[in-house]
Parts: structure tokens; C-alpha cells; sequence
């Protein structure tokens, strides 16, 4: 029997074919590559910090009692001890007068009975009484004065007072505020740093802060203390620095950003973008011979727009920076400027 035309074509398109589907070869893919050089790398700790001022003290009313003047401005700048406030002292005044024409009184009979005394017209024993009589006169009045004293508020240090929220003729009770002064010439940065970070913190050590407020401004300032304990519950100690404010722009409260600036290092460094992450492990692409070779590398700091290498590569080695999610190790690559793969025409895929 003769086989039939429509199996004479069939057999002879399979012949043609081969029998099999074309194979495609993938082009290489196109990346950017640089060579890795070394970079200058800080160790550092980022920590957040409330401002304080070099000296801040709140003032207040020793005792209840009437405001009879009022000697400063809302935020202005007060001497050291200058009067910031008067309380009302008519009474304290009129015990003083009275204490002091008693020790007056007790002074000059202190002075007849020692006149006589010596004349043998008067005892001991009553030289001895008028002595402690004259002495509880001078106590009376120096008890008054400081009565006094204690209703003239004034500034313990230079510095700037906070606004007002009294008025004269208020009577403020006993421990009521009356103004808060502070030193700003220089503020105090309080910041907690773990405990796991303590041994990269000394005193002396140089920060960089930054505050909200001026966002684009770094604060330059000092270590200047290192809590000695540790706090239990946070497993924390507090560092405190000090930053220069001559033209105030730093206020207490201010919430900052703090980092401290630790030990300056050169290692090579490769780009972020160059990284690829496999678990735990981070490797870079590396160009030998128009191939990608993958290579384990250990990473440190990371720090402006650098990751810090370690092991497994040499200054000067090109790795792929842009394109390293095309490669697989020993993929053949193509850089910019390498002509482009045998029969890619003009309307060619870009690897």
C-alpha cells in the first residue's frame, strides 16, 4: 500500500525541521561597572538627646506674700545678682527696727555692767547674763534682716530670663515661679547610649547634632561626662556633651539628634546598589574577562551611599554597580561602549 500524500509532506517537513525546536542564546546582559577603591570610614553611635542649659534655675517665692516689683523683661537678659523680683517686707522691716533698738539698748547696758565691773560695783554673774542678753539682741535682727533678704529675689548667674506669668501687686504663695533663668551660652546635651556601645564612648570624643529647627545646621560639640552607672531597666548609661550656642540659636528642651563621631578607618568600599544579599551573606559581582564572577564579600558601616568590604576582594577590581539582578555567577556580561552581541539588529533587546 502507498502511503498517502498528506504523510508524504509530513515526513518531509520533520525532515527539514530536524525534528527539533531552535535553540536561542541569550545575549549578554548589559551593566555598569566601576573599579572599587578605598574609602574613609567612622565608626559611630546615633543616639536622640534633649538640650539643657549650661545653668537653668527656676525662681521662686520663699514664702506667701505679695509681689511689690518686678525688675525684669519677658526673655531678656538679667546680671548675675540682679533683683528679679521684690515680695512685700513692711512687717519684716518693722521686726528688723525693733530687733536692732534691742540689741542697741542691750549693747550700751552690756557696756555700763563692764564699766562697773571693773569698779567691783557689779558680779560676774550679771556680766555673763547681759552678754547672752546682748547676743539674742544681735541674733533678733540678723534674724530679721535675713527675713528680708529672702523677699529680694535675685539672678544666681548670668543668663536669660523665660517670660513672665506674674504681675505686681499678685500674691504668690510659697514656692510659686516667678521666672526661670538660663545660661545659654552653651548647652548641655544629655543622650542614653546601650550598654553593648559603651566601650566605642570616652570623654573628650567629638558629635555632630542636628535639631529640628535647623535641620540643614550640624552642632559640633565634646563628650563631657559619662554616667557611671547603668540604668537596670534600659540597660543604658547617659553621656552628656557640651555645644557651643554663642548666638543662642540652640534652646533647652529642644529634642536632637546626636551622633558620635568614634575611630576613622580606610577600606575599600562598593557602592549599596552593588550588594547582593543570600541569607546571611552578601556578595558582589566581579568583571574578569567579559564574565561575572560572584564573590562572598563581609560588609561593615554603611555610610553615604558606601558599604564598607572586607575579604575576598582587591583595590582596583571592577564589580558590577548597576544590572547585578541579571547576573548569575559566570554569566558573560557587556559594558557601555562594547559593541553590541553578534545579529542583534537596531530593534535588538538591551540585556
Amino acid at each position: 500500500m502507498r502511503p498517502s500524500p498528506i504523510a508524504i509532506i509530513i515526513a518531509f517537513t520533520l525532515a527539514n525541521c530536524g525534528g527539533e525546536p531552535e535553540k536561542r542564546v541569550r545575549p549578554p546582559a548589559l551593566v555598569e561597572s566601576t573599579a572599587i577603591q578605598s574609602a574613609t570610614f567612622t565608626d559611630g553611635i546615633e543616639a536622640v538627646g534633649t538640650a539643657l542649659g549650661n545653668e537653668q534655675v527656676v525662681l521662686s517665692a520663699p514664702v506667701t506674700e505679695r509681689i511689690t516689683a518686678l525688675n525684669f523683661a519677658d526673655g531678656g537678659f538679667v546680671r548675675r545678682g540682679q533683683v528679679i523680683a521684690t515680695l512685700a517686707q513692711g512687717q519684716e522691716r518693722a521686726e528688723l527696727a525693733s530687733a536692732e533698738a534691742q540689741a542697741l539698748q542691750a549693747r550700751q547696758q552690756l557696756e555700763r555692767i563692764e564699766a562697773h565691773k571693773k569698779r567691783g560695783f557689779a558680779t560676774g554673774a550679771t556680766l555673763d547674763q547681759q552678754v547672752a542678753l546682748a547676743g539674742s539682741a544681735q541674733a533678733s535682727a540678723a534674724l530679721a534682716r535675713a527675713s528680708i533678704a529672702d523677699r529680694v529675689i535675685r539672678a544666681p548667674f548670668d543668663g536669660w530670663v523665660s517670660l513672665r506669668d506674674v504681675s505686681v501687686g499678685a500674691i504668690v504663695t510659697a514656692g510659686a515661679t516667678i521666672a526661670t533663668v538660663s545660661d545659654l551660652s552653651r548647652i548641655k546635651l544629655d543622650f542614653t547610649v546601650p550598654e553593648t556601645r559603651l566601650s566605642l564612648l570616652r570623654e573628650g570624643m567629638p558629635i555632630k547634632a542636628t535639631a529640628a529647627a535647623w535641620p540643614d545646621r550640624p552642632f559640633n560639640g565634646t563628650i563631657a561626662t559619662i554616667d557611671p552607672i547603668v540604668d537596670p531597666a534600659s540597660r543604658a548609661a547617659r553621656a552628656r556633651a557640651i555645644l557651643p550656642n554663642p548666638d543662642r540659636a540652640l534652646k533647652p528642651g529642644m529634642l536632637m539628634t546626636v551622633r558620635v563621631l568614634s575611630e576613622q578607618r580606610k577600606s575599600l568600599a562598593a557602592p549599596e546598589l552593588a550588594i547582593v544579599g543570600d541569607g546571611e551573606n552578601s556578595y558582589v559581582f566581579v568583571v574578569e574577562d567579559r564574565k561575572a564572577k560572584r564573590v562572598k564579600v563581609k560588609t561593615g558601616v554603611r555610610q553615604n551611599g558606601l558599604v564598607e568590604i572586607s575579604g575576598g576582594l582587591k583595590a582596583g577590581q571592577m564589580i558590577v554597580t548597576e544590572g547585578v539582578v541579571k547576573l548569575t555567577d559566570g554569566a558573560p556580561v557587556r559594558l557601555p561602549g562594547d559593541p553590541p552581541p553578534k545579529g542583534a539588529g537596531p530593534g535588538a533587546t538591551k540585556g
